[in-house]
């Protein structure tokens, strides 16, 4: 994808990755109902094809409405936020977050997800993509366990992941368009 071209889309969810070390003064805090919860949450923004746009890793205590607020500034340093048009989050985000943070971003932040219990398993539209996307940055060696004392490393190990898997994705384009040329 070329920096000309629009992007008119991007979602991110947020996953849980709990620690094995007891809380203290980093991201391993304890947080949640009671200060049970220790650990961090991934955040990543993946685009409509699911390669990553942004990655952010919070303490597990942050609310969804405050790490999509935390996302869309970290997209808006690095200059993506002008390409959007329309971003998904799911229905942790409250409506009315969703609506100040489209309000102040210019762009139309959509909350998806199912109103009510669904007896069968239906996927969301392009939910899946945010899911395969931390299915696959959750492969790698780095992330597989939580190793990190800070957000800071434990965000730039995360954010090495997503280039990684956005460097394995052109190449196989890249072999993909070299093997038809040859036939």
């Amino acid at each position: 994808m070329g920096a000309s071209t629009p992007m008119t889309c991007a979602a991110w969810w947020t996953r849980c990755s709990t620690s094995h070390r007891p809380g203290g003064f980093t991201f391993h805090d304890r947080g949640g109902p009671y200060g049970r919860t220790k650990g961090a949450e991934r955040v990543v923004a993946v685009d409509l094809t699911g390669l990553p746009l942004g990655a952010l890793v919070v303490p597990a205590s942050t609310r969804e409405n405050r790490a999509s607020e935390l996302m869309l500034d970290h997209l808006s340093g690095q200059g993506v936020t002008g390409r959007l048009e329309l971003v998904l989050v799911d229905r942790g985000v409250t409506a009315a977050a969703a609506r100040a943070l489209g309000r102040d971003h210019g762009l139309e932040v959509r909350r998806v997800g199912w109103d009510d219990k669904q007896p069968v398993f239906c996927p969301i539209r392009h939910a899946w993509r945010v899911e395969v996307a931390h299915g696959r940055l959750g492969r790698s060696r780095r992330l597989a366990k939580s190793f990190e004392n800070t957000t800071t490393s434990a965000t730039g190990w995360l954010q090495v992941a997503c280039i990684a898997a956005t460097l394995r994705h052109l190449s196989r384009v890249r072999t993909r368009r070299g093997l038809a040329a040859a036939a």
